[in-house]
């Protein structure tokens, strides 16, 4: 048994207000690569090396917008991924009333795909495209069969992912959510996330609640402040405290 599972599934138990904060790391089971393992070069017709962190900028989008697309899709849709165990356990709390919102900063919607309902997406969907022009939306598979910059069918306008680019602020309605679920949890469940990305990582100074748990592979700057840290796979630790709570997953 994993260390510390047996702990964790004693705090779900005596839990009836957890928040689920999820980075990263919690699709990377899922086969979707963690976005800071992208290094070096992109696009050499630009003769110049870009950060991932430059590439999915709103400079960029607007500089470069025939490179910018051509990153994105084959960076950060990832279409045939399914929802893994952490997904699933998270979901099936949510279903057994613990689990009252999932703050996620991953753009995937692997989270609702596995039945979660109250999610926060901090950062956007890949699922969800509008055009910039007339607001028409279109879905990720228009984005990936649309050869170059994809257009609007309707007026031509350019079809911009609802992600959040860096440069670009987040969404205020899901920020204040997110915050407000945060500050009212008894206990956060942190997963996948090394809590280096601001704002998002910011939101976990307003919790006030119990118990605060920190499920991932390598440390954090919270580290200290948990009661419990759990250094392994996020999908295999759920999946064994599922089991802990008689629950299959």
């Amino acid at each position: 048994m994993i260390e510390g599972v047996k702990e964790l599934s004693d705090i779900l138990r005596s839990s009836n207000n957890i928040v689920f904060f999820g980075g990263a790391g919690v699709s990377t089971e899922s086969n979707i690569p963690d976005f800071r393992s992208s290094k070096g070069l992109w696009n050499e017709k630009l003769r110049q090396n870009f950060t991932p962190e430059q590439l999915v900028s709103h400079t960029f989008y607007l500089r470069y917008p025939d490179a910018f697309f051509e990153f994105y899709k084959s960076k950060l849709i990832y279409p045939d991924a399914k929802p893994n165990k952490a997904h699933l356990a998270i979901a099936r709390l949510e279903e057994m009333g613990k689990v009252k919102a999932v703050v996620t900063q991953n753009i995937d919607g692997l989270h609702q795909a596995a039945g979660s309902k109250n999610v926060y997406e901090l950062h956007g969907s890949v699922l969800r495209n509008y055009c910039e022009e007339c607001g028409e939306f279109y879905d990720a598979e228009y984005i990936l069969n649309s050869p170059g910059v994809p257009v609007c069918r309707k007026c031509g306008g350019r079809v911009k992912p609802d992600v959040v680019l860096y440069e670009e602020s987040l969404d205020s309605k899901v920020l204040m959510g997110a915050t407000s679920a945060i500050a009212h949890a008894d206990t956060l469940i942190i997963g996948g996330t090394s809590l280096v990305v601001y704002p998002a990582a910011g939101l976990i100074q307003y919790f006030k609640g119990r118990y605060l748990v920190l499920i991932n592979k390598t440390a954090t700057a919270a580290d200290l402040e948990a009661n419990l840290v759990i250094r392994e796979p996020i999908g295999e630790v759920m999946a064994e405290t599922m089991k802990l709570l008689g629950e299959e997953i």
